[in-house]
């Protein structure tokens, strides 16, 4: 599983996964989500606690992902495929043009 933690300038409001099966995941944090105002990602997103679950990626985080010879950059710098859409997001989306950001979740093993 691929998670990045999403960010809203400097606040992480939550999480963006794949599953081994390629279903896509986001989720607001507890605490974010039950601030009184808490900013939504996106229109298409609003904050809530359940997960919002997808066979695609969301359009919203889609629309993250660089195009045109900026994408050709990332997709050969990075040695992924321009269709591996939760890699480029991963990687080319921590320093988005506006306030959201995704940036690689590290997972800690005890």
């Amino acid at each position: 599983m691929r998670k990045g933690d999403v960010y809203i300038e400097t606040t992480k409001v939550g999480e963006i996964s794949e599953s081994a099966d390629g279903a896509f995941i986001f989720v607001y944090d507890v605490a974010y989500a039950t601030q009184p105002h808490s900013k939504a990602v996106s229109r298409t997103l609003p904050v809530r606690q359940e997960p919002y679950t997808s066979r695609v990626l969301f359009p919203f985080f889609d629309g993250l992902i660089p195009e045109g010879w900026l994408l050709d950059v990332a997709v050969r710098n990075w040695k992924l495929k321009s269709h591996d859409r939760m890699g480029l997001l991963l990687v080319a989306c921590g320093d988005c043009i506006g306030n959201v950001s995704i940036h690689l979740a590290l997972e800690v093993h005890s």
